[in-house]
Order: structure tokens, then C-alpha cells, then sequence
């Protein structure tokens, strides 16, 4: 997550949404800058609710916007699958040889999900314990000239970025009937992306703290 005083915003780091990209282009720029650990990296909205947000306003009395990115679930899956099949990843968090992207999701949506299919939900990162969502700026992965026109107005300075953290090419195709199982899984997390796309790839949902 990076913090920009000026700018008024904490931009965070949705996992396989091309975070690292964009921190790594900003961290410079960033007056906060949570690059280190996985867990700082990527702090939830929730956590970052209970606990850094207070610590923000009591400490420097700032109560930055909250910008994130948000893929398309299938994708990010997708991403995830791809990630974790690479042939530098070892142990539980390895998709095993001959799991089809099928089986993965299977995996991903089942109550007791095995270690290399833990992804998380990017509903459940964006919203809090009620299931509302908290960001003041969510946009779409498929969208990044929104993102990138909106972080260069606010930061004041233009920045390039690279890809970084790419899943290797893989075959992974997704079956309807799977689909359809993911989809009725993980309906919110759906309809919270149909309404970034409606909103043409910017979703601004101002909140009230």
C-alpha cells in the first residue's frame, strides 16, 4: 500500500490486479510506502480500517482516499492458477501436475480449499465485515488508462510503469458448468465488478468516516 500526502490517497494493492507494477513505479513518489511483507503489502480494507486508518488520523491527521483495482474474478483466478503452477513454486502452495483450471476453481470455491488454491476474494479485500464496500475509487484491471490518468492528475507528476509478477502462458480454460459454479459462489464479488464496468471502469463511492 503507498500513501501520498499531497495527493490525498492510499492506493492499495489488490492481489493479481498488477499491483506490484504501480507500487514499484510510485513507491518513490509514495510518502507511506507498506512494499516489504505480504501482509503490509497487501492490507485488506478492513484491516486497514481497524488499525491503520486510525493510525493515520491520530498520528498526521490525514484521511486519504482509498484507491484500488479490481479484475475480472475469473481472470484473477485465472492469474492465480497460471502463478501458482510455475515450476519455481514448491510445496502446498504448488498447483499440482495435472490439476486443470476446472479443478482449481473447484478447489478455490469448496468450504476446505487445498493450500495452492487459498487465493482469497477481492470482494472480501474491498468491503468490511458487513459487506460494504470501502473504497473511495475503484477501478477496472481491464481499464488501466482510468487508473493511470486519475493517479497522474492527483500525484502531479507523469510515471511509466512495467509488467512485473506475470503468469507464465498457460492453457486454462474454463468450462460453462464451472463457471457458472464460481459465479453463483461468488455472486457479490460479480455484481461488485459489473458495477465498475457500468460505471465506465471508475466506481466512486465516497466514504463517510
Amino acid at each position: 500500500m503507498l500513501v501520498f500526502v499531497d495527493a490525498n490517497i492510499a492506493l492499495f494493492a489488490v492481489p493479481k490486479t498488477g499491483s506490484t507494477a504501480y507500487h514499484l513505479a510510485l513507491k518513490s513518489k509514495a510518502d507511506i510506502a507498506l512494499v516489504g511483507k505480504q501482509a503490509l503489502k497487501h492490507m485488506p480494507l478492513r484491516k486497514y480500517d481497524q488499525h491503520f486508518a486510525p493510525f493515520l488520523k491520530g498520528a498526521y491527521g490525514l484521511t486519504p482516499e482509498r484507491v484500488a483495482v479490481m479484475r475480472h474474478p475469473v481472470e484473477q483466478i485465472r492469474s492465480w492458477y497460471k502463478y501458482r503452477s510455475r515450476d519455481k513454486v514448491r510445496g502446498a502452495n504448488a498447483v499440482p501436475e495435472g490439476m486443470s483450471f476446472d479443478d482449481f476453481v473447484a478447489e478455490v470455491i469448496s468450504r476446505n480449499p487445498a493450500p495452492c488454491a487459498k487465493v482469497g476474494s477481492q470482494f472480501t479485500f474491498l468491503t468490511n465485515d458487513a459487506g460494504e464496500l470501502r473504497t473511495d475509487h475503484l477501478f477496472a484491471y481491464e481499464r488501466p488508462v482510468q487508473l493511470i490518468r486519475f493517479l497522474q492528475n492527483r500525484i502531479g507528476k507523469p510515471f511509466e510503469t512495467q509488467k512485473k509478477n506475470v503468469s507464465p502462458h498457460r492453457d486454462a480454460p474454463l468450462s460453462s458448468a464451472m463457471e457458472a459454479d464460481l459465479r453463483a459462489a461468488r455472486a457479490d464479488e460479480f455484481a461488485l465488478y459489473d458495477r465498475v464496468m457500468e460505471a465506465g471502469g471508475h466506481l466512486e463511492t465516497p466514504q463517510i468516516d
